[in-house]
């Protein structure tokens, strides 16, 4: 037995060996996804690459791999959880169809046809060759999805078509698991539950997490509001995404469903964008450590034995997948550009691949080798899938009618640029063209560009925040860059190259609310305007004079408001903290902080009254 020093030798030793890999981790990770972000190729794929080159299987560096993996798969529940804040059941149910139609026929048949020719090709038994071809019609759910929802295309229907499929792939996980032990050729295992137990399972646990979500949750929420306490925020966030997943996970099912069904069921709390907001940093962090830990798992000795065998695998995998969700989003009525675009986009397998090859070996059904050269095939078509989905992108926004769609190249050379002419930069334009100024319309919407052109207005075709596309339309030469778009993911990461590349022009922006004006602080731009705070100010205005307040009051009452709100906006950015200046608001009984203001106000309009009075008086006399 270990004596005490001993025992504390070893404890300090590996919190010395730890603390070191993390570091390695995390500087490597830095300069990849720097690098890769630099070239235009995404995040994910200069993560994978860190993991690949320190792992065990690169130069060593780091181990632990498979331990890390499973730490890291907590990020994939923080992503459905953050996605579920989004989706109100309502909402869920609407894409019923989509999710039980267009997934079930994209699992089934892929896997099959998978299945089908791996049993052809490489000789496995039809058992082997369908615990392997199933998991591989699996998606990347980390990788697909935080591109939708950091683009804003999650709400669009490009973006509901994919979180249908890759809703239903997470639900496919049990009957797949059931499947693998329904053929396996090991022996029973007595404590493993039967598949049709499994289904009850996961009846029950939703179940059990909606009702949580509704009479546990929200009332704590709404206890943690009255407080005010962000780190309770913090903590209920996680406790929610945590509790959710343990409780799945101890009943062998989808840590992640869990995590979804939890955030669905505070979709509609009053506090859902405060969780939304504490949350995404870990989902942030915990995302980047999976990466690296599929680059870590990545068995590089089995990819340079059969470097031509694994290569061919990866590229039959996306080619198959690619060609049945095609042709089955083709079927379902969708233009050919994207149903073309959903299958490049959710080309590639999935990370719950790994979890069902590692119980295919168990269960008997193949070697730990094939296991091993199958996660190489999936880690190899994760790779593709940056390069895959700027294609895909371009495909989701490429016309799909027989419209007339110029380039912005076309464009005679304007003064200002406004990008989005949907209603708000409709007016946004009349304004400019009431001055004479010389304006270049940008929009992605086909649909919008044909309506604009019955009225004879001409709008151009682009994503406006592609800088190669406002470079064709004339961005150095322009005074004015006005994003009028209602896309709600803009931020300082967006905005910032922009302003880089064109510093003659200034950028101004409408953002949501406060949030966003938050999220492009430090990006350059010279101004922003929030629409609901505009909007609800003029309704605010229009309540007071349905009172009959006087109009100097309501003058009064307005400027006050807006000085608060900018004070305290100054003060959210310096602290970095949403719950800053929160005494600088009208409440019920006045607000010590707002009502001095508001006083100062009146004491000056009363001042100057006076002094013209006084004036007026003197020039008369």
């Amino acid at each position: 037995m270990l004596t005490a020093a001993a025992t504390d030798v070893v404890a300090e030793t590996a919190t010395d060996a730890a603390l070191l890999e993390g570091a390695i981790l995390l500087g490597v990770a830095t300069l990849f996804v720097l690098i890769f972000r630099r070239l235009g190729l995404g995040a994910v794929l200069g993560y994978l690459i860190a993991g690949a080159l320190v792992g065990p299987h690169g130069l060593g560096l780091v181990g632990g791999g498979e331990s890390k993996l499973a730490f890291a798969e907590i990020g994939i529940a923080f992503l459905l959880f953050l996605v579920g804040l989004e989706l109100h059941p309502r909402r869920l149910w609407d894409l019923r169809r989509a999710i039980f139609g267009l997934g079930l026929a994209q699992v089934v048949v892929s896997g099959l046809i998978l299945a089908v020719l791996i049993f052809a090709t490489l000789g496995f038994s039809w058992q082997a060759a369908l615990a392997l071809g199933l998991p591989l019609a699996l998606s990347s759910t980390a990788q697909v999805l935080p591109s939708l929802k950091s683009s804003g295309r999650i709400n669009s229907p490009f973006g509901e078509k994919a979180f249908s499929v890759l809703l239903f792939q997470d639900l496919a996980i049990v009957p797949m698991i059931t499947i693998i032990a329904a053929l396996s050729r090991a022996p029973a295992n007595p404590s493993a539950p039967p598949g049709w137990q499994m289904a009850l399972y996961t009846v029950g646990a939703i179940v059990v997490l909606v009702l949580a979500g509704r009479f546990v949750v929200n009332p704590l929420l709404r206890l943690v509001g009255r407080y005010g306490e962000r780190e309770l925020f913090v903590v209920v966030g996680l406790l929610a995404v945590l509790a959710s997943a343990a409780f799945m996970h101890s009943l062998h099912l989808s840590t992640a469903l869990g995590a979804f069904v939890a955030g669905m069921m505070l979709a509609d709390s009053p506090y859902r964008h405060e969780i939304e907001a504490d949350v995404e940093p870990f989902r942030l962090v915990l995302l980047g450590l999976f990466f690296l830990a599929v680059g870590m798992v990545l068995d590089v000795g089995v990819v340079a034995e059969r470097p031509l065998l694994v290569v061919s695998l990866a590229a039959g995998l996306v080619a198959v997948k690619v060609a049945v969700l095609t042709v089955l989003v083709r079927l379902s009525g969708k233009p050919w550009n994207m149903a073309l675009g959903l299958g490049l986009l959710l080309s590639q397998g999935g990370e719950f691949g790994f979890l069902l090859f590692t119980q295919a070996a168990d269960a008997q059904l193949i070697l730990p080798s094939a296991a091993s050269l199958f996660s190489a095939v999936v880690t190899l078509s994760m790779v593709t899938t940056p390069f895959l989905m700027l294609f895909a992108r371009n495909l989701e926004f490429a016309p799909a009618t027989d419209t007339d769609l110029d380039d912005p190249e076309n464009a005679p050379r304007g003064s200002s640029i406004v990008i989005g002419y949907g209603r708000f930069g409709q007016i946004v334009a009349q304004m400019l063209h009431a001055v004479d100024c010389s304006v270049t319309l940008i929009d992605r919407k086909p649909s919008q560009i044909e309506l604009s052109g019955r009225f004879d207005t001409k709008v151009y075709f682009g994503d406006g925040l592609r800088i190669d596309v406002l470079r064709r339309a004339g961005a150095e030469d322009a005074t004015l860059i006005i994003f009028c778009t209602d896309d709600r993911s803009i931020d300082a990461a967006a905005l910032a190259p922009i302003v880089d590349a064109f510093p003659n022009a200034r950028v101004l922006a409408r953002v949501f609310d406060r949030r966003q004006l938050l999220a492009i602080d430090g990006a350059g731009a010279v101004g922003a305007v929030r629409e609901v705070f505009e909007s609800s100010i003029a309704l605010g205005l229009m309540a007071l004079r349905q009172l009959e307040i006087e109009p100097r009051e309501i003058e009064d009452v307005e400027s006050a408001l807006r000085q608060l709100d900018a004070e305290r906006l100054d003060m959210q950015i310096s602290e970095g903290d949403l719950s800053a200046g929160r005494d600088h608001r009208f409440v019920a009984g006045g607000g010590r902080q707002a009502s001095s203001v508001l006083e100062a106000l009146r004491e000056r309009r009363q001042a100057a009254k006076k002094a013209r009075d006084d004036a007026e008086g003197e020039a008369a006399a």
